[in-house]
């Protein structure tokens, strides 16, 4: 048997180099592995409910909720029960958040520019509808095996 083509292993190597170099950038500011993706979900959406973010982040509830509580220990983020639903969960920025919001979206940015260095506007264009599609691929699969 051999393997149809690489694009899986290149997009989880892409995936892998850039977590690893953020993870190493804001190490500093005691984000352990992949936390930056929570914060910045949270302070793009904030008052999200924790079962939300789970769906956005694309991993389980326990994930999650272990870097929920590690971002709310580190001052980053603040949970507020849901007036609504008992239940439920609201997540909210801390100002410390949202300073670090920033700081990451500027890294974000930089990665972004060292990844696309030498593509077209066109080129740009092209690989994000493709990557949108891929996701929307898998992303539907994902949700069908959870």
């Amino acid at each position: 048997m051999k393997l149809e083509n690489e694009l899986l292993r290149n997009i989880g190597s892409l995936c892998r180099c850039v977590q690893s170099v953020m993870d190493l950038k804001f190490r500093h500011y005691n984000l352990q592995r992949g936390q930056f993706i929570f914060l910045t979900r949270t302070c793009e959406n904030p008052g999200i409910r924790q079962v939300e973010l789970t769906s956005i982040c694309n991993v389980d509830k326990g994930t999650t909720a272990k870097a929920v509580s590690k971002l709310e220990a580190a001052g980053y983020l603040i949970r507020k029960q849901d007036a609504g639903d008992g239940r439920a969960w609201n997540l909210f920025p801390t100002e410390s958040g949202k300073k670090l919001y920033e700081a990451l979206i500027q890294e974000e940015n930089r990665e972004l520019s060292l990844i696309l260095q030498g593509f077209t506007e066109k080129e740009i264009d092209e690989v994000l509808r493709l990557v949108a599609k891929l996701q929307n691929n898998m992303q539907d699969h994902w949700r069908a095996c959870r």
